[in-house]
């Protein structure tokens, strides 16, 4: 155990204090040193004045906030299981009710993450099949592109519906074609939803959750989730005619199948029910397609700012590749362009602040007590700006991914994906994606801003929800000859 951990089972008169922070007001707590609609910033910049843990109240709820690579990877990594809890807030526990896998504890939580983890294995993961998938996928978003006819095109549908269909082969077995309504509302109603969920308005319902009647985000975000489960239950019924045990088709197979084998031992209490379903299914899509698809756009978008950048991914892809698809097996024979998507994830910070955790005991962390059942939010922007980490933290740089020889190299302090026992399920799927589309698209494509925008008025100011998302822009795709 590193040095400066240690946890306790009893506690004597020599404990440390609590983690220091900013004295809370009563009921307010320390609303009025935060601004909600960048909540991670005006965390980030009390770290700088209270360290690297230290407390906030959010209202009467007292958060423990860890900042820097240091103590975010001794606190998640180093004592994973202490840390391992999901903190789950009013809105979240509305919505989810406790089932399914990213906001659940205890057996729940132990016995869907098994299941997922397997089948994701089985139909998304580290299989040749799921390549093949994506790389279909991306046949499809470059004829889209090329409707535009290299004009100016907001590249957030045309990604989000290739995203999504990965996704959907995935759970369903199948993907939809772009013009589906079904496919539309699926996206329309998750990327309203993540932006929704981290407004102030539903911050300051997890605060106080007796003002739910007034939040009209809450109203919104709630009427979105029951059109999501009414759908998935429809596309879920349609299989269930043709479903084969022998041969599943994606993830909702393989749920009807344990639960059809549950039934028929009797397992009285089995978690392979409905409910549970339908909040995996609509988990893997929000968790599965808003990430990927922000980071790809961010992708593109930095490429038209940056030229010179874009011009050595391209240079590197025709010299290794040619004009044959990229295949997952050629990263590592392109440097620089995985250099380009690491530093991109870095840079883009598309998850500021990872999803809160719970403390599952009292641990000492960093000299401090942080009690049992204890509210913690791990800066992930921390980690991923840490000037101790980073050479050029605040810029776009993906030397910070090379040698000096031009050669590849992985950073510790690169966890886009949170850590410990509650990483992202989809860290590999993602990663694959992410370069299969890259190269993909850039192999096909030269980025450009719209004819009158230089590179600088280009804005890499994010819009703020649950997830980092460009500004409003677009840009066009020139096809390559």
């Amino acid at each position: 155990m590193p040095a400066g951990i240690t946890t306790f089972n009893k506690l004597d008169s020599s404990s440390p204090a609590d983690p220091p922070g900013p004295k809370p007001l009563p009921l307010l707590g320390n609303l009025l040193q935060l601004d909600l609609k960048k909540t991670y910033m005006s965390l980030w910049e009390l770290s700088k004045q209270y360290g690297s843990v230290y407390t906030v109240h959010f209202g009467p709820k007292k958060v423990v906030i860890l900042s820097g690579y240091k103590a975010v990877k001794q606190a998640l990594v180093n004592l994973s299981e202490e840390f391992g809890d999901r903190d789950i807030s009013p809105i979240l526990h509305d919505f989810n009710q406790g089932y399914g896998i990213l906001f659940s504890n205890g057996e729940n939580w132990r016995e869907m993450r098994r299941f997922a983890l397997s089948n994701l294995r089985d139909f998304g993961m580290g299989k040749k099949r799921s390549e093949e998938n994506i790389i279909e996928e991306t046949q499809y978003l470059k004829k889209e592109i090329e409707k535009f006819e290299g004009k100016t095109f907001d590249t957030t549908q045309p990604v989000n519906l290739s995203v999504s269909n990965i996704i959907a082969t995935i759970v369903y077995g199948s993907r939809f074609e772009y013009s589906n309504t079904k496919l539309h509302h699926m996206v329309r109603r998750a990327y309203e939803n993540m932006k929704m969920v981290s407004s102030a308005s539903v911050q300051i319902y997890n605060m106080f959750p007796w003002l739910r009647p007034f939040v009209k985000n809450h109203k919104l975000i709630m009427n979105n989730v029951r059109e999501a489960f009414k759908q998935s239950e429809a596309l879920v019924n349609v299989l269930k005619k043709t479903l084969n045990p022998q041969e599943p088709r994606g993830i909702a197979d393989s749920f009807l199948i344990q639960q059809q084998k549950d039934e028929g031992s009797r397992k009285s209490a089995s978690l392979f029910h409905s409910k549970n379903l339908h909040c995996i299914i609509n988990n893997l899509f929000a968790a599965g397609t808003d990430t990927t698809t922000t980071t790809l756009r961010w992708s593109l978008l930095l490429m038209a700012k940056y030229p010179e950048i874009q011009a050595k991914v391209q240079e590197e892809i025709e010299r290794v590749i040619g004009g044959r698809q990229p295949v997952v097996e050629d990263r590592k024979n392109l440097p620089y362009t995985d250099a380009v998507i690491h530093e991109t994830q870095r840079f883009a910070n598309v998850v500021p602040i990872s999803v809160a955790r719970r403390t599952t005991c009292d641990v000492h962390l960093n000299g401090f007590l942080i009690k049992k059942g204890t509210i913690v939010f791990p800066l992930l922007i921390s980690v991923l700006r840490d000037k101790n980490e980073w050479e050029t933290p605040d810029s776009f740089n993906p030397r910070h991914f090379l040698n000096k020889q031009g050669q590849f190299v992985k950073k510790d302090a690169f966890l886009p994906f949170s850590a410990g026992r509650r990483i992202c399920l989809g860290e590999s799927l993602a990663r694959m994606e992410l370069f299969l589309f890259f190269t993909s698209l850039l192999q096909h494509f030269h980025f450009t801003p719209p004819p009158g925008v230089s590179e600088d008025d280009l804005d890499l100011t994010p819009v703020v929800g649950f997830t980092l998302n460009p500004a409003p822009h677009k840009l066009c795709a020139v096809k390559r000859s």
